[in-house]
């Protein structure tokens, strides 16, 4: 089995893992980043309606204006940023979702971004 391919399989078996014991509610709903080599992409989501109430990416104008990048001072750039959009939408209080990652570097730098700006979790 090609590493890349071995490596995308365990990554998945995290984010099943986590998502198990991580359900967003009306009242807290989950929190999802996902890093790529280029972009940041986060939203908001409550499972039980089964609807986004807020996203936001780095392709998206008003953020590519920033020319952030996917490292960790562009995570703490676009968390602060994410933070505002959340607390825009009414927003408080989430679950965090790190989407198989570990919580260090880009991922603690976001988190510590959003939480910065008034989102509790």
């Amino acid at each position: 089995m090609k590493s890349t391919l071995k490596k995308n399989i365990l990554t998945q078996k995290r984010r099943w893992r986590i998502r198990k014991k991580v359900i967003g509610t009306a009242a807290r709903p989950r929190l999802v980043v996902k890093f790529t080599h280029l972009h940041i992409y986060a939203q908001v989501i409550d499972d039980e309606a089964g609807r986004t109430l807020a996203a936001l990416s780095t392709t998206e104008k008003a953020v590519r204006e920033q020319k952030v990048k996917s490292n960790a001072v562009g995570a703490e750039a676009f968390g602060k940023v994410f933070g505002d959009k959340a607390k825009a939408a009414g927003i408080s209080a989430v679950v965090f979702d790190r989407a198989g990652r570990r919580y260090h570097g880009v991922v603690k730098a976001f988190a510590d971004a959003v939480r910065a700006a008034g989102i509790q979790f």
